[in-house]
């Protein structure tokens, strides 16, 4: 460990890059799957932009309570159903689920598929949740 931290200060220029690479490279990632928004700004783009929020959680979540106005398509179903995404393709599309890792990794497949409006609710739909915010059941 002692190593670590020489191998650290006497070169330090050079760990001061690595990290900040690393830091670019997690951010770039994580944009590629749509722009992280809160809840709040979600809201206001689905008021302003007509945004559509799709909701990747599977049919008996999304039944147990979901954002209102909200289009349940599944995850592992979206790619099969991306037909039903194409007439909002000019509209700014959020993706949520419960936490916001399949709407990240289904942000980069639709991005393949030539959509480049995309969003992502932070924390998915608890944080839609945690903010207060009203989800409809059924």
């Amino acid at each position: 460990m002692s190593q670590l931290f020489e191998f650290a200060s006497n070169h330090y220029l050079l760990v001061s890059a690595f990290f900040l690479l690393w830091a670019v490279f997690f951010v770039l990632e994580s944009r590629r799957g749509g722009k992280p928004v809160t809840p709040q700004m979600a809201t206001n783009m689905v008021n302003r932009d007509e945004a559509v929020i799709v909701d990747l959680r599977d049919s008996d979540e999304f039944r147990a309570g979901h954002i209102a106005g909200s289009l349940n398509i599944p995850a592992g179903q979206a790619l099969e159903r991306i037909a039903e995404l194409e007439k909002y393709k000019d509209k700014p599309l959020i993706l949520t689920c419960d936490m916001g890792s399949k709407a990240s990794h289904l942000g980069r497949q639709l991005r393949t598929k030539g959509f480049e409006n995309l969003y992502r609710i932070q924390g998915g739909i608890n944080a839609w949740r945690s903010a207060s915010l009203p989800v409809v059941k059924g």
